[in-house]
């Protein structure tokens, strides 16, 4: 900063007087700074530096008038006796011009300094209990986190994450040959990428109010569960696997509707049928009709409340604003079509790697909110840009080992290849991770990269489908990783 930091002594208003002559002492010819920041998003601005105590030095320290002597220090001193009174407030002052300052609230008025304190005017009096006050620059308190992870919430919706799979365990068979799977696989990436695009335009609109956002899942919703299905049917033909596809489809949507207005634990209630019914399979087989009809009141439910859960956000009082354009929620539609195509590759080498990764997806939410947390306290223990972009380099470290870890178990256990789950999953958080700070395309690009080496090197016949997975998400890993160092370590992203 260009000068000495103003001081609030028990939220009294400093003397305009005062101010002025600590601005033409700070700017005049004594001054040792002159400096002053550029208006805008400066990122040592940001981190709000605070320039350390200045040394007064005698040219700076105000002149005492010749015809008055001061009194020497004594016990009985009352200069001494003012200094301890005011040594709370006056030790963090960094300049006798703060203490003037301070002096004049407490009202102190020429006649009183020069019979009672023995000194010509109030700077004479402010320099000596400035100078006899030890410095003491206390820290700010600690602000509470505004990012505090809901630990339950986090870990609900990991589960409804994962549980929709048990449908296709009692669905098992249903879709036929071969082109019934396919045609499912088609409709999901469809429905995950349309998803991804709605519930990004869902949260802005959510800023501005629920009405808002309503009227957007109200129309989207629909919209998508009809791109979906007819992917389905394109691919899979008529017959079960096109209808199983649009069953498929309005869960989908459906789950988006309840998940961004928060209704997470109405949608637990909804899986309930499915979840126990196919907890219930390694002990009773029921029939064909059975297995149908629960997941068909499944899908019913959990469209049914995704309507009431619109209805009651329609009822919110509109709030009039500019809608964001519908190009910005592109980047987050490709990077779930980007994702989903990732999954189903490494689900076809490996089902299992599937369920692990769907599980994590509760903790790696949890350590986005707690990424975003440490990152505000790093703010604030910061005192340079370097120092900021160690800390924050750090805190990406710990939460993204804190979510790789757990993955690596869960490999070793269900006995998939623990590398490559580790790269997807790091590609995955991570690119979640920097769309959470805006950065869209930054992670959409490498994701989509990675998906198409997945899918076309294969056809060439030079690698594997395996092989091809693991260089397209070691190179997509990387590149995220340099893209968030970067974007992340600057202080104006968090602020």
């Amino acid at each position: 900063m260009s000068g000495p930091l103003p001081l609030r002594p028990r939220g009294r208003r400093v003397p305009s007087w005062a101010a002025a002559a600590h601005a033409a002492h700070t700017h005049g010819p004594n001054a040792t700074t002159g400096r002053t920041h550029e208006s805008g998003a400066d990122d040592t601005l940001a981190l709000r530096l605070a320039r350390p105590p200045r040394t007064t030095t005698d040219d700076d320290r105000p002149r005492v008038h010749p015809r008055v002597t001061l009194r020497p220090a004594r016990a009985d001193d009352p200069v001494d006796r003012l200094a301890a009174e005011l040594a709370e407030d006056a030790g963090a002052a960094v300049h006798p011009y703060e203490v003037a300052a301070l002096l004049e609230s407490q009202g102190l008025t020429g006649d009183r300094i020069q019979e009672t304190y023995g000194h010509p005017d109030l700077f004479s009096l402010a320099d000596a209990v400035f100078r006899r006050v030890p410095r003491s620059h206390p820290k700010p308190p600690v602000p509470p986190d505004p990012w505090r992870p809901d630990h339950l919430r986090c870990a609900l919706r990991g589960l409804l994450f994962a549980l929709p799979g048990t449908a296709y365990l009692l669905a098992e068979g249903a879709w036929g040959s071969a082109s019934g799977l396919y045609g499912l696989i088609a409709a999901a990436l469809v429905s995950w990428a349309w998803s991804q695009a709605l519930s990004h335009r869902a949260y802005a609109r959510l800023a501005t109010g629920r009405h808002e956002a309503g009227r957007t899942l109200l129309f989207g919703a629909p919209l998508g569960i009809a791109a979906a299905s007819a992917a389905g049917l394109l691919v899979a033909g008529p017959g079960p696997a096109a209808l199983f596809a649009a069953g498929q489809s309005c869960y989908l949507a459906a789950a988006g509707v309840l998940l961004v207005l928060g209704r997470e634990k109405v949608l637990a209630a909804a899986l309930l049928p499915v979840s126990l019914a196919a907890a219930a399979l390694p002990w009773w087989q029921p029939p064909g009709a059975l297995r149908t009809g629960v997941v068909l009141l499944t899908v019913l439910l959990a469209v049914a409340a995704a309507g009431h859960a619109l209805r009651s956000a329609l009822r919110a009082a509109p709030v009039p604003g500019p809608a964001p354009h519908p190009l910005r929620s592109l980047p987050y539609g490709l990077f779930g079509l980007a994702a989903g195509v990732l999954t189903a590759v490494a689900g076809r080498q490996e089902p299992y790697a599937v369920i692990v990764l769907t599980l994590s997806m509760g903790p790696a939410e949890w350590l986005l909110y707690r990424y975003r947390g440490l990152a505000v306290a790093a703010l604030h223990a910061s005192t340079t840009p370097r120092g900021f972009r160690l800390r924050a380099t750090r805190a990406l470290a710990v939460c993204g080992a804190a979510y790789l870890a757990p993955l690596a178990l869960g490999a070793v256990v269900v006995g998939a290849p623990a590398v490559q789950l580790l790269l997807l999953g790091a590609v995955l958080w991570t690119a979640l991770l920097l769309q959470a700070f805006g950065a869209a395309w930054s992670s959409a690009v490498p994701c989509l990269a990675a998906a198409l080496a997945a899918t076309a090197l294969p056809h060439t016949g030079a690698l594997s489908a395996s092989a091809a997975q693991l260089i397209g998400c070691t190179a997509a890993a990387l590149a995220l990783l340099a893209v968030a160092v970067h974007h992340l370590g600057r202080p104006t992203a968090h602020a």
